[in-house]
């Protein structure tokens, strides 16, 4: 069903948290699921993350791969992304043991004009990872991170060093058992470090009236606490490609700290400050036209929780009239409501799809019954707004991790746009505000027509952004390609809104209707008195038929959303660190050029 149900997330994961180990490889059991539409929607659990894997057989790999390196894990593998939109069969992957490993396979794709291509578990939407038709002669190699790149251990009191194959889950679980967390966090915690740090992961925090930035957290997005990163990149002089480590205040840092997949960082260091305490309150009284009013009404509005506590999230079913709003508040000691959380995922309700929305959705994909989509978002509210109460978690508290990660892979797959909407904190209710009464007036529109383009939610956070001083390192560098990076024609704005739509993969008209919401979206916020961005491993660039295809969007909008110069800084540094083209796909190739 969802809360994020339909989702959130990034394109590099993994289901199966990986053993902590100070550098010891671990290991990730195949799976094979079935990979029919409607299976893939319910088999979330056994879809989740781990590739299906055929072992190789050593002469044919000896003839399609000659002089592969001797002792890395080599096989045939499927690929799918979050909501099997972009898919590909057989295809050669291999798990290196380590970055010696890493280093070999990235000179053996370049000498054989192979390209390689980083997955941790295909946990996001865009075609950052392969591009859709890839054939399984394709010379593309998936390098799997996920089962030995995991190395993990305190670099320093307040800095953490990991492999960036560890998932999120594991990571935070880690720094909790030593007393450190991070301000905020994307809710799936299958992600893997290299996956969310290469499209500059968040999760939803500004600092609430009254409070200040605590030592080693930051506002903006996970990118932003990196200390240090190693990345496999050409040499020159060596002829080669080699490992080398990046310090966050060196040039070539930045555009690496956020590299959509057009580099391979092996390892990284992040700034971490105290864990906290949270308390997260569950609301379902409060209606869309209060929490979304315009800017300056009196009520619960979401600025109003933004002022109060600071971390908010709303969940807005279709054809719903209230949402379902998550409010986060750093808080010591238990409140006296609150239910103690020892774990995280603590929404049962909504880790596995409820035999209602299961039968709804079933109707709607198998039978094309898209007229349901009303009747599915008001189940999906309802299983919501019934389950935080049977479950006893409309109002719990624990530490970080325990309330931040509350998406399974085991929820509904769902497809979902994305965009960041940069602007000042003072501003965040009138970007709300005009974008919920577009969508709502558009999805309105579009039921009289009997269209009905949207049956999941749209999610609304909203975080700082990419403050480089945050991370307490002097001469620190914003990240190039991060949605949260500052403006430098408006160091008023401090606070992004990020806007996301949901709907089941395949529904008609969808690309249509998220089409006009980011045309309104790119109108409205053009850069005046708020900014547009995209949130890369999202939907974006839509025309009537398909997303990533709006030649307009890919070749003027987006580049422009960053600056011609931050954006041809970024795009020069990348190419440059490989120039072969060893980490490009086709899609990379035409957005970065």
């Amino acid at each position: 069903m969802t809360d994020r149900s339909m989702n959130n997330l990034v394109f590099d994961a993994s289901d199966h948290p990986s053993p902590v180990a100070s550098c010891a490889p671990s290991s990730a059991p195949p799976c094979d699921p079935s990979w029919t539409r409607r299976g893939f929607l319910f088999g979330a659990a056994a879809l989740a993350t781990v590739p299906v894997l055929t072992a190789a057989d050593p002469a044919v790999a000896a003839q399609e791969l000659p002089d592969f390196p001797a002792g890395v894990d080599l096989y045939r593998s499927a690929y799918r992304n979050w909501v099997g939109e972009i898919t590909a069969d057989g295809l050669w992957a291999c798990a290196p043991s380590g970055p010696d490993q890493v280093v070999d396979v990235v000179n053996w794709a370049w000498r054989h004009g192979w390209t390689v291509r980083a997955r941790g578990a295909a946990h996001g939407w865009s075609p950052l990872t392969i591009t859709e038709a890839t054939s399984a002669d394709a010379p593309v190699l998936l390098l799997d991170t996920a089962p030995h790149l995991t190395c993990l251990a305190l670099d320093s009191p307040t800095a953490v060093r990991a492999g960036t194959g560890i998932t999120l889950e594991v990571l935070l679980t880690y720094l909790e058992e030593h007393g450190l967390g991070v301000t905020a966090a994307p809710a799936p915690g299958d992600l893997t470090l290299g996956g969310a740090l290469a499209i500059d992961a968040h999760g939803t925090a500004v600092p609430a009236e009254g409070e200040r930035r605590t030592h080693g957290h930051t506002y903006g997005s996970l990118s932003n606490l990196v200390l240090s990163l190693t990345a496999v990149v050409w040499d020159e002089e060596a002829g080669a490609y080699v490992p080398r480590t990046y310090r966050r205040d060196e040039a070539d840092c930045a555009a690496l700290l956020t590299h959509l997949g057009r580099s391979l960082v092996t390892e990284v260091v992040l700034r971490v400050g105290a864990n906290a305490r949270l308390r997260c309150l569950s609301r379902t009284d409060i209606p869309a036209a209060e929490l979304f009013a315009a800017p300056g009404s009196d009520g619960r509005t979401l600025a109003s929780f933004l002022d109060e506590s600071g971390r908010v999230e709303a969940i807005w079913f279709a054809f719903t009239e209230v949402p379902w709003l998550k409010v986060w508040s750093v808080s010591p000691t238990r409140p006296l409501t609150s239910r103690r959380v020892t774990s995280p995922y603590n929404y049962p309700f909504s880790d596995s799809v409820p035999t209602l929305v299961a039968d709804l959705v079933g109707r709607m994909v198998s039978g094309a019954a898209w007229y349901l989509a009303p009747v599915l978002g008001n189940a999906q509210f309802d299983v919501a707004a019934l389950g935080l109460v049977t479950t006893l978690s409309a109002d719990i508290w624990g530490p970080s991790k325990n309330t931040l990660l509350y998406i399974r892979p085991t929820t509904l797959r769902v497809t979902a746009n994305g965009y960041a909407v940069l602007t000042s904190r003072a501003q965040v209710q009138r970007v709300v505000a005009e974008f919920t009464s577009f969508y709502r007036e558009r999805l309105k529109a579009y039921a009289t027509q009997g269209r009905f383009p949207v049956n999941g939610s749209v999610e609304i956070r909203v975080t700082g952004l990419d403050d480089p001083a945050d991370a307490e390192l002097d001469g620190a560098r914003a990240p190039l390609l991060s949605a949260l990076r500052p403006s430098d024609a408006h160091p008023e704005w401090d606070t992004a809104v990020w806007l996301d739509v949901l709907t089941l993969p395949g529904t008609p008209h969808a690309a249509a209707f998220l089409r006009e919401l980011e045309h309104f979206l790119l109108a409205t916020y053009d850069g005046e008195h708020a900014l547009t961005r995209v949130e890369w491993s999202k939907g974006w660039a839509y025309t009537d038929e398909a997303a990533w295809s709006d030649a307009e969007v890919l070749d003027t909008a987006v580049p422009a959303s960053f600056g011609e110069s931050t954006w041809g800084q970024a795009a020069g540094v990348l190419d440059r660190l490989d120039p072969h083209g060893v980490f490009g796909n086709a899609f990379l190739d035409r957005l970065l050029r």
